[in-house]
């Protein structure tokens, strides 16, 4: 019998673990077949909220978050394609981290028109796939068409400042349930499990999650 299961997906734009994560999620429903009817819903959350608006190389971020040196920064990066390579998701060389707060406000209008997913995969590969600046409107309308979007809605949105409280208030919620790194994945309201997980580790917690309920 397939059940149904609500997955909250909490990442961030600028967030290379949470392009993996996505990618094997989706890869462990497809395994998963009529097991279950999953409901995939975006949630925001800033890594870097004080990130200027030009951004900064990802050496110097990396060097002030965690005093990585250039040799760490490249091992980092290399595990990261070789993780995105077996999850089905190729990352292109990135040189910035940007601010993400006007992707995240696309990401709420995107949801009343419940787009919000197919938004989240295109801004990702926006940025991770093809290096490109997420915190660029030009950019951000791109994903946006690619989305199947509306860009002079999205235009609008981008200009009048809406929904910067909503994405406040999402990402305050999370930091009060202790949540500081992303992909953070809640399933069925109540089990929340970190980090880029592969898919199959990914299908063993939803039938995990879902034999909870027999219980």
């Amino acid at each position: 019998m397939t059940q149904a299961l609500r997955i909250d997906f909490v990442s961030d734009i600028a967030c290379p673990w949470c392009a993996i994560g996505l990618s094997s999620l989706k890869h462990a429903l497809a395994q998963l077949g009529d097991e279950v009817d999953a409901e995939v819903v975006v949630r925001s959350f800033e890594l870097n909220p004080d990130m200027p608006p030009e951004g900064q190389t990802l050496l110097d971020y990396a060097s002030r978050k965690n005093g990585s040196t250039a040799t760490q920064v490249a091992e980092r990066l290399a595990l990261i394609r070789e993780r995105g390579a077996s999850a089905g998701f190729d990352f292109a060389p990135r040189t910035h981290v940007y601010n993400t707060f006007d992707g995240h406000r696309l990401l709420h209008w995107a949801g009343t028109q419940g787009k919000a997913l197919a938004l989240k995969e295109a801004l990702l590969k926006a940025y991770h796939g093809n290096g490109k600046d997420p915190s660029n409107h030009e950019v951000l309308l791109e994903a946006v068409k690619a989305a199947g979007l509306d860009a002079a809605q999205a235009q609008r949105v981008l200009e009048s400042g809406e929904y910067a409280a909503e994405v406040r208030a999402e990402v305050a919620e999370f930091q009060a349930m202790g949540i500081n790194s992303v992909p953070s994945i809640i399933f069925d309201n109540r089990y929340l499990v970190a980090g880029g997980q592969s898919a199959d580790a990914f299908a063993q917690i939803i039938r995990e999650v879902l034999a909870k309920r027999q219980g």
